[in-house]
Parts: structure tokens; C-alpha cells; sequence
């Protein structure tokens, strides 16, 4: 079993084809094969979070991403936000959040904090 670190993109396809044909192999728990698996995914996870990390979402989209996921309109989200026009003026970006708005929203849609405070 050699790994060596992943420096560049043509590392990273190589550990992850390995990844790949481990996975498809299905090793045992304690092999050397699974010892391997869990290194190369512990390398890839390094170095995609350092070279290609995920922004958190726009705070009005996730909001649209819950509502067009659970079938919810405007008029669903006005107990959370306040009135429709307040929904608009928040899905228009023309009010931003507050902390009442953030809260009912995490509580009621389960839409992470960390993306409505974004």
C-alpha cells in the first residue's frame, strides 16, 4: 500500500479512482484495503476543503430551496417572516433577515441557522 499526499488535481482523480475501486471491492473492515480507503478519503477531504471549500448558500435561496422542496408558497411563509409584502420585500432581498425571522424559519422549515445568517 503506497499513498503519498495530494498536490495537485492529477493526484486527486488518481486517489480518487482508488477510492472508487476500493469501494467497489467492498474491503472488510481491518484489511489493509479499508486501511487504505479510509486514508485516501481522509486525504481527499483535506485537500477539497482547502482547494475547493463549499461557500454556505445564499440566505434567500435556501429559503426558496425549502419552499420549492416542501411545496410551500408565500403565503405559507407569512406566520415565519411576517406579512406576504414582508415575504416579497425578504425573497427580493430588498429587507434582510432578522434574528425573529431567522429563528421561526430554523425552527419551523429546519433551514439551517448557519445559512439564514450567511
Amino acid at each position: 500500500m503506497f499513498i503519498h499526499p495530494i498536490r495537485n488535481e492529477t493526484d486527486l482523480h488518481a486517489a480518487l479512482e482508488t477510492i472508487e475501486a476500493l469501494m467497489d471491492a467492498n474491503p472488510a473492515p481491518g484489511t489493509p484495503e479499508s486501511e487504505q480507503l479510509d486514508v485516501l478519503a481522509t486525504l481527499v477531504e483535506a485537500y477539497e476543503a482547502k482547494h475547493h471549500p463549499i461557500s454556505p448558500p445564499d440566505p434567500v435561496e435556501a429559503i426558496r430551496f425549502r419552499m420549492e422542496q416542501s411545496g410551500l408558497a408565500v403565503s405559507d411563509l407569512a406566520p415565519l417572516i411576517g406579512s406576504t409584502s414582508r415575504v416579497y420585500e425578504v425573497l427580493n432581498k430588498k429587507r434582510p433577515l432578522s434574528i425573529r425571522m431567522i429563528r421561526n424559519l430554523h425552527r419551523e422549515l429546519g433551514i439551517p441557522a448557519e445559512a439564514l445568517i450567511a
